[in-house]
């Protein structure tokens, strides 16, 4: 899953200042999810709901003098656009990382690791392709070579009897078994050997992923210290971002040993970041960074490239960045994956906002919300479609896709509004010419703890596609299941409950009123 920043886990360097600690802990304690169709109460990245809080003034949009660059207008949305020739995939969360000493595994906290039989229910719904974890820590998780494949074995194996095709993910926002780190400058190899071993265990596979969201991880595990091992610096930032990009390129060579057919699906978080006009500095630096690690595996990041000198003052070797250059990956797939709080806003004039939004970058103090909750100026536009298609200009020919699309802590319908947006966006584009392949449903089965960014240990389940609360211990199916099985099988989905815009389009979604905005 992509988590972005909150707050307090903004510690961007800017300016060339070096970044300041964040004065509150990155987690707070949880709301309960809201019962109907009243927004959470503003939050960090993965929607964590905080104390109630309104703005004294109340505003409408009309005092903007037009509407924000990022409201709907009067009339509703609509039903699923019909997309010939657009898949719908699917993914289970299924993150292992370290947060201090403590172990974070979301298929034993979610319960899949126990239960076969979800793979079951997964493919009733109409799924051909699965994001599903082979991960390194759970394979070897004592030395290196030393694997346990039977758990995967029958997975993959039941996947294949279903006539499901696996995505094969390697590493998932952490950094491999205990003996060795993010930081560690074997990592990169470490990891190629594991791929090379999974490879020849399953030659099946012809898709994979070893490492997902590289610059995710790194800023969460880097840069804000959420994540083992706690860096707070952009040369830690940096080093790992490296290092993991390093790790798929060593780990496709070893691949395509085995499988020379094989196809990278290299996925990425979809953020931008929108400021008031003292802090375009800010979302500057911010808006360059996010394609850091697609320009690297792209083989971009040559002399002339704006974070080459960062790159190398960190440490990071000339011969290493050169090699992203050789322009062996082999084919590949960018998958963008993109969350109600993927886009930030950053306003200076804090006293609009309440203390839990304030933070700041050791230069200036600001307030930190997703931008949905903000009134944007005119010209600029947030969702799916606007990212999707940055993507799309910037990549050019490189295939396409959504390869998670999920929202938590909000009604069931809310989540198909959500999909639905992703689906619309991707075959507006693919109509216009995009080679985009495929919208991919994530946290099929749910999540736990993502709330916190998993950084405490509270149990906090949101469902996805199945609610596996149910008393049944089975996977109970919610509106999104029905959601997917329309689109996989018909490519569109109707209901009365998704005939209106989501929360994140609703002119009751802004922290500040309008009128107080434009005031300011």
């Amino acid at each position: 899953m992509t988590h972005l920043d909150d707050a307090a886990g903004r510690k961007d360097r800017s300016g060339g200042a070096p970044a300041a600690s964040a004065d509150r802990p990155a987690g707070s304690e949880q709301g309960a999810a809201p019962a109907n169709d009243e927004p959470p109460a503003p939050g960090p990245r993965r929607e964590r709901s905080e104390p109630a809080w309104r703005s004294p003034l109340v505003g409408d949009l009309a005092a903007l003098g037009r509407p924000p660059a990022n409201d709907p207008g009067p009339s509703g949305r609509r039903a699923g656009i019909a997309a010939p020739g657009l898949e719908l995939w699917g993914g289970i969360e299924c993150t292992v990382l370290r947060v201090g000493d403590t172990w974070r595994d979301q298929l034993r906290e979610a319960g899949h690791y126990a239960r076969i039989s979800d793979l079951d229910a997964v493919a009733g719904l109409g799924f051909h392709k699965l994001r599903y974890p082979v991960l390194w820590e759970h394979v070897a998780p004592d030395r290196p070579g030393e694997c346990d494949w039977r758990w995967h074995d029958e997975r993959l194996g039941r996947l294949r009897d279903l006539g499901m095709t696996p995505v094969a993910g390697l590493v998932h926002h952490g950094g491999g078994p205990h003996y060795t780190n993010l930081l560690d400058p074997e990592f990169p190899d470490l990891l190629a050997a594991q791929a090379e071993r999974t490879a020849r265990r399953y030659p099946w596979i012809r898709s994979w992923t070893p490492v997902n969201e590289p610059l995710t991880t790194a800023r969460f595990s880097g840069l804000y210290g959420h994540w083992y091992p706690h860096g707070r610096d952009e040369a830690s930032f940096l080093r790992i971002l490296a290092n993991e990009c390093r790790a798929v390129l060593l780990s496709m060579r070893a691949i395509h040993r085995v499988i020379p057919d094989a196809q990278l699906v290299q996925t990425e978080d979809l953020g931008k970041t929108f400021s008031t006009a003292p802090l375009a500095y800010q979302a500057a630096d911010e808006n360059e960074r996010r394609w850091l690690s697609l320009d690297l595996l792209c083989g971009r990041v040559d002399q002339a490239h704006p974070w080459w000198p960062r790159l190398r003052a960190a440490g990071v070797g000339e011969r290493e960045l050169d090699d992203f250059r050789a322009g062996d990956l082999g084919p590949m797939v960018i998958g963008m994956n993109y969350y109600i709080t993927s886009e930030r806003f950053l306003d200076h004039r804090l006293a609009l906002y309440p203390p839990h939004l304030h933070g700041g970058n050791g230069r200036d103090a600001y307030a930190d919300i997703e931008s949905a909750r903000g009134p944007l100026p005119p010209h600029e536009a947030t969702g799916w479609e606007p990212r999707l298609r940055e993507v799309w200009e910037r990549y050019g020919p490189i295939p396409l896709a959504v390869t998670e699309a999920h929202i938590g802590w909000c009604p069931e319908h809310e989540q198909v509004r959500w999909l639905l947006d992703a689906w619309d966006a991707a075959a507006t584009l693919r109509a216009e010419g995009a080679d985009l392949r495929a919208v991919t449903i994530w946290s099929l089965l749910g999540a736990v703890d993502w709330n916190s960014l998993l950084t405490r240990k509270a149990g906090h389940y949101e469902p996805g596609t199945f609610d596996m609360r149910h008393p049944s211990g089975k996977p109970h199916p919610t509106l999104l299941a029905q959601a997917a099985k329309s689109l996989a099988k018909h490519g569109s989905f109707d209901h009365p409950l998704v005939h209106q815009p989501g929360w994140w389009r609703r002119e009751d979604r802004f922290v500040v009123p309008p009128k107080r905005a434009a005031a300011g």
